[in-house]
């Protein structure tokens, strides 16, 4: 077939196309000539389809039947297990069904598509649609020959999200309570101590540039169901040269000679903020990077956080322990739509 073209200086060019047809060295697959073999390699790609609807059925149930409440460890790590061993079947079972698929049922010899202008006429038009339809037939999408791949794939695509879809939005039931992370167990009087040792921390003992992870005394024992109210009283406890650190107003009477103290839960989704720059005074959240400046109330300086990490007001009792002087005054943890005040 011919077509004119204008080559770079103007003028028309002839051009020829023609279908160079099958390679003289090709070697047809099995199923190409042998209809049994296509009708079993039909029947491998449903099974690999199935695979992935019983992969979503696995992951649901995994996460719907499994006890995990409690101090019930194991069934947490079975829970997890299942739910990771569901949703990689649902994944693999439509991967490798689509690949083996093409390879042995879609067409295998190759397609010249001829040149054209821009906007190709009505005939071509009408043949490129006719093309796209054998092709659709000729690789097997077609109900009348392969209704059985069809079927399966698309009960595998439609159900496959569920895998993951179901355990999100359970998270999002009824134990969705943003209100618990509005107090802690902090309160006034309340001595700080290390973590894990539980030892109590005197203000002689915090030296400039120390770090100190800190949890309120007496929780070195604790029941299965206190586990998250210690994680949500976690702290940092840091002291800096008094002339460094920049009091925020309002809380002039809430650190101690250079000593802060700050939640340890990142504003952004909640990782532990942990290292801390003595240099810059900076506290890095490792998952997402978000930087928070001590010295200046620990506010954003740098990723994805949009407000400073709740600081936890301190002082020193009679005999030197520093204890704190109240709750946070704002909730602690992550950003949530309608934060609580």
């Amino acid at each position: 077939m011919s077509t004119d073209n204008v080559n770079h200086q103007g003028g028309a060019v002839d051009e020829e196309f023609t279908d160079p047809g099958v390679p003289a060295d090709h070697r047809p697959r099995r199923a190409d000539v042998d209809p049994k073999a296509a009708n079993r390699a039909e029947r491998q790609v449903a099974a690999m389809f199935g695979l992935s609807v019983l992969g979503t059925v696995i992951a649901i149930a995994a996460y719907v039947m499994s006890d995990v409440g409690g101090d019930n460890i194991a069934g947490v790590q079975n829970s997890t297990m299942l739910m990771g061993l569901g949703l990689f079947l649902a994944m693999i079972g439509i991967g490798t069904g689509a690949i083996h698929w093409a390879k042995t049922l879609m067409r295998d010899h190759d397609m010249v598509e001829e040149r054209h202008e821009l906007r190709s006429s009505d005939e071509a038009r009408a043949g490129a649609v006719d093309n796209l339809k054998e092709g659709a037939k000729d690789s097997g999408i077609g109900v009348g020959r392969r209704g059985l791949l069809k079927g399966s794939l698309v009960t595998a695509l439609a159900i496959a999200p569920l895998s993951v879809l179901v355990p999100a939005i359970g998270n999002l039931g009824g134990d969705w309570n943003v209100s618990k992370f509005r107090h802690t167990m902090w309160k006034q009087g309340v001595r700080l101590a290390k973590d894990p040792d539980g030892s109590l921390i005197k203000a002689s003992d915090v030296t400039i540039g120390s770090v100190f992870h800190v949890i309120p005394d007496g929780l070195t024992e604790l029941e299965h169901h206190q586990l998250e109210e210690k994680a949500k009283a976690v702290v940092l406890l840091i002291r800096m040269s008094p002339d460094d650190l920049n009091v925020q107003p309002g809380r002039e009477d809430w650190s101690f000679d250079g000593i802060v103290a700050y939640s340890k839960i990142c504003t952004h989704v909640g990782c532990p903020v942990a290292l801390y720059e003595q240099q810059t005074h900076h506290l890095l959240c490792p998952c997402h990077q978000s930087t928070f400046d001590v010295a200046n109330g620990a506010k954003v300086v740098f990723g994805p956080a949009k407000r400073a990490l709740p600081q936890l007001p301190i002082a020193v009792d009679d005999e030197g322990y520093i204890i704190a002087k109240d709750d946070f005054n704002e909730p602690i943890g992550p950003s949530y739509w309608e934060r609580l005040k």
